[in-house]
């Protein structure tokens, strides 16, 4: 990758991401939505949605802004949309909040905040996806990661089209019958859509280049990896398309959810056979903590999937569907994140500031701008405390959930505070740090190379 277009603004998207991670832990931590109260409280809709779009779509988006361009061999159609994109997706958010605590009666300002979190997160995702879609298709060729990506991009199209739906409706801007019934029956399918589809499927294809990249691992496009995705958006359009048409016509909604679950099956399968291939194919011999953590995020994704099918045997799915949405969210989706995240700072910081004087001048390697034995306690913090945060939503010991979430802040607050050092280059050896031709990099922006 060295000599590729950085993201501008990809260091913006990470960080206005993290700050929505810690935000969410401290609501959970001080009794702020779920299991406090009902899952389908405003309380605890404005702490999903901080998850949901807060941190996991504005690191996504970010991500994809770097990376989908490496994928595709193609440069980012603009940076300067990507702008834009965060404003209205902040923005939005801060209006969707604003809605709830309105629709909960804890506000009463009488201004249209549905309708107003409708247009701008409609606006936003609208303008990553044109920037994205418009790199894909300047490609003369798509791999597979990449058609993971582009299912990915399709759920949060249907993703988005629900919500907008749902605040136009609850916001009293549309009285149709059908979108009425959608907006009553529909919110499971806007959950799968955004967390299976959008954030989970995404993260798949992304995880493939990313995983093989580090590890130094042989990139796969096998019959195995290609059965992952063609079962995987059969999955995806079981739930989305068959799942809208059966709440239209009034049929068994849960009927859907179950032929979807046998697709998605053994796509989950395959996939992780494929990732255990890349652990056991690598080259690198020494596993780096974003590759060892990355393994227990795979391992809550198993977990998870475990948990479903399980609750499912026992006719208990309903009762625990939050302890199973929040294993998906925090124990798979944003444990990948962090890991990911731990070392794509530092790919990125590294080519940013040392990638133009390669070659010229002795560098720093990668792993010298990281401290490993010193991120790795907080790491082990996080995940474990998300394990036992699993477990007390499935024995209803809310007090011992809140425990867990203050540890999970804790752990995310350090593992922020890594990322920051090395923005800041702050662990790179002082004769090595800033040579001949390197300046310290901007914490939320990144020059191009």
């Amino acid at each position: 990758m060295v000599g590729v277009s950085l993201s501008r603004w990809t260091m913006s998207y990470f960080a206005a991401a993290l700050v929505a991670l810690l935000a969410a832990e401290i609501m959970m931590a001080t009794g702020f939505g779920f299991p406090a109260v009902a899952a389908a409280s405003p309380d605890t809709l404005i702490l999903v949605h901080v998850v949901a779009i807060g941190w996991l779509s504005l690191l996504m988006c970010g991500a994809l802004f770097q990376f989908l361009p490496v994928l595709v061999v193609q440069p980012l159609h603009s940076n300067a949309l990507a702008v834009p994109a965060l404003v209205s997706l902040v923005a939005g958010l801060a209006a969707l909040i604003l809605a709830f605590l309105q629709f909960g009666g804890r506000i009463d300002l009488g201004v249209p905040f549905f309708t107003a979190a409708a247009v701008l997160l409609s606006l936003g995702f609208s303008l990553v996806l044109y920037n994205l879609v418009r790199t894909m298709i300047a490609s003369k060729t798509v791999p597979l990661p990449a058609w993971f990506v582009a299912a990915g991009l399709a759920s949060v199209v249907s993703t988005v089209a629900l919500g907008a739906i749902f605040s136009l409706v609850l916001g009293g801007v549309i009285e149709s019958r059908p979108l009425l019934a959608l907006t009553g029956a529909g919110l499971p399918i806007h959950a799968i859509a955004g967390l299976g589809g959008w954030l989970t499927f995404t993260a798949v294809g992304v995880s493939y280049r990313l995983l093989a990249m580090f590890m130094l691992a042989p990139e796969l496009d096998g019959a195995r990896p290609k059965s992952a995705f063609y079962l995987g958006t059969a999955a995806l359009a079981i739930v989305i398309v068959g799942g809208v048409v059966t709440v239209l016509l009034e049929g068994n909604l849960l009927l859907t959810f179950l032929a979807a679950l046998a697709v998605a099956l053994p796509a989950l399968a395959f996939y992780g056979a494929d990732a255990i291939h890349l652990y056991r194919a690598r080259k690198r011999r020494n596993i780096e903590l974003n590759s060892r953590t990355a393994g227990i995020a795979l391992g809550y994704l198993a977990a998870s999937v475990a948990l479903i099918v399980v609750l499912l045997a026992l006719g208990r799915l309903s009762d625990h569907v939050g302890a199973v949405v929040f294993l998906v969210a925090f124990g798979w989706l944003t444990g990948l994140g962090l890991s990911q995240l731990y070392k794509i700072v530092a790919f990125l910081t590294w080519l940013e500031c040392y990638g133009p004087v390669l070659g010229k001048i002795q560098t720093p390697r990668v792993q010298d701008l990281v401290v490993e034995a010193r991120a790795i306690k907080w790491f082990a913090l996080y995940f474990a405390a998300v394990g036992v945060g699993a477990v007390a939503l499935l024995a209803d010991a809310p007090t011992a959930f809140r425990f867990a979430a203050v540890a999970m802040a804790v752990g995310t607050t350090g593992i922020a505070a890594q990322l920051i050092r090395t923005r800041r280059l702050a662990d790179v050896k002082a004769e090595a740090r800033l040579p001949q031709g390197v300046r310290l990099p901007h914490l939320l922006l990144s020059c191009h190379t």
